[in-house]
């Protein structure tokens, strides 16, 4: 019995967890290469404005996911209807706002789960 509860809650666990993130995947550095080095697409960091200043992902626009009003009314100025490409310094930041993006109705959120620090080190 204790096993069946067990899948039970599981199975729940992980329907609930892909249900959540249906619209953001996440992607790596070698997509984000592909798919939007030298193309005209939505690119958010969303870390500071001071960490954005010492360097960012080149046609990036800063929307720091800190203030999370301020961060919500600036997003919601681009197109939910296209794809957006985030990123942080590493993903813990770039992910709670995809999730935050999700819930207001973004459609096709790409995570770049490496971050500044990945590309820099690139």
């Amino acid at each position: 019995m204790k096993n069946i509860w067990f899948i039970t809650l599981f199975m729940l666990c992980i329907a609930c967890n892909a249900q959540e993130n249906k619209d953001i995947h996440i992607i790596d550095i070698q997509t984000l290469k592909t798919s939007v080095i030298g193309k005209d697409v939505q690119l958010v960091d969303v870390r500071s404005a001071r960490e954005y200043n010492l360097g960012h992902i080149d046609d990036a626009i800063n929307i720091n996911i800190a203030d999370k009003e301020t961060f919500k009314k600036e997003i919601q100025k681009l197109d939910k209807t296209k794809p957006i490409y985030i990123y942080c310094h590493a993903g813990v930041r770039s992910h709670r706002a995809s999730k935050l993006m999700a819930d207001l109705g973004f459609t096709s959120i790409y995570d770049f789960k490496g971050g500044w620090s990945e590309w820099k080190g690139q």
